[in-house]
């Protein structure tokens, strides 16, 4: 384990740096949170997306693998250096027993619209069911939107079911328009 802030190490996959001491401080009491690592098969990361949606059964080398196609090249310096080239921030919340407990990510596009500019969105937020109601999910939005700012982003969006509108509404955003899908069949 390094000394960069949160404890994270050098598998990380952005910079801990970008991971808002607010929110941190706000956690229950020894409660971390931090960039998902690479090492984070074993700590239940999966199993806390299973409480969102079917993930499948994904072996670790296949999970290291899309860790790192989703880390990309580490360069430069500064605040932009410390955000993901690939534009994927995922952070995770442990529990005292480093558990993950909750998860959420941050998915940065780059547009050509509004001078080059980069737009958040917000992917997969999931917190255990034996964890929920501790304001895990309220955390885990704050430290994403926090994240967003830093790297540049002139807005941050997400999708979400008519029934956890509320939920998003009290975290600051609100309703902006109409989600489409049209989704591909796999055999």
């Amino acid at each position: 384990m390094s000394s960069e802030p949160n404890g994270s190490n050098a598998q990380a996959l952005f910079s801990p740096s970008l991971i808002s001491e607010q929110v941190a401080s706000q956690l229950p009491t020894g409660y971390s949170i931090r960039p998902l690592e690479r090492t984070d098969f074993e700590k239940g990361f999966l199993d806390v997306l299973r409480v969102l949606t079917q993930v499948g059964e994904v072996t670790k080398e296949e999970f290291e693998q899309r860790f790192d196609d989703m880390r990309g090249p580490v360069s430069g310096s500064g605040e932009q250096a410390a955000a993901n080239k690939g534009g994927y921030h995922i952070l995770v919340i442990l529990d005292g027993e480093k558990k993950i407990v909750g998860t959420g990510a941050l998915i940065v596009e780059k547009k050509f619209i509004h001078h080059l500019g980069l737009v958040g969105h917000i992917e997969d937020i999931a917190v255990t069911k034996d964890q929920q109601g501790k304001k895990l999910g309220l955390r885990i939005i704050q430290a994403l939107d926090h994240l967003a700012e830093k790297v540049g982003c002139y807005k941050t969006i997400l999708d979400c079911s008519e029934a956890n509108e509320g939920f998003y509404v009290k975290c600051g955003y609100k309703r902006a328009g109409l989600q489409m899908a049209h989704y591909y069949n796999k055999s």
